[in-house]
């Protein structure tokens, strides 16, 4: 095999070997999935610490203390379905799992809204966190609409 056939073939296995490829999972989703999934540890860990300092600095209502923290886990447990279920739904190239995950980041978009708007306090980190949290949701759900509608047809 000459170089340019074998670097073809590195790239495009299925080119010049006379087999046809049926792959049709999105590498980009399945890429976002993971940085998405790395960013909301990282989203997590400053929301809390931040509900944490609102705590203490200034005076925050124990009942709007606590509904933030229940949504905040809430909001954990959204995210960690939705992206198990988004990357098996990708994987497996069902639509199911994948509309379950769209649905979830819906669900998860609202929660992070909740978190930039109607929050008790909101700080500048709160709204740029939450700004970057919302742009990987809004990637995210055109590309899993794009992936349901290629293992549709």
């Amino acid at each position: 095999m000459g170089s340019t056939n074998f670097l073809l073939f590195i790239f495009f296995p299925a080119q010049g070997t006379g087999r046809t490829s049926s792959i049709q999972s999105s590498v980009s989703l399945q890429v976002l999935f993971y940085v998405n999934g790395i960013y909301y540890i990282f989203y997590f860990l400053a929301t809390l610490a931040m509900i944490v300092y609102k705590s203490q600095v200034f005076s925050y209502p124990d009942s709007f203390l606590a509904l933030d923290l229940a949504l905040l886990f809430i909001m954990a447990i959204l995210e960690a379905l939705q992206l198990y279920l988004g990357s098996k739904g990708n994987l497996t190239e069902e639509e199911a799992p994948l509309g379950l995950s769209l649905v979830l980041t819906v669900g998860s978009a609202l929660l992070c809204v909740y978190f930039v708007a109607w929050q008790t306090y909101v700080l500048r980190a709160d709204v740029i966190l939450s700004a970057v949290l919302l742009c990987t949701y809004g990637l995210e759900s055109v590309l899993e609409i794009a992936a349901i509608a290629a293992f549709v047809s």
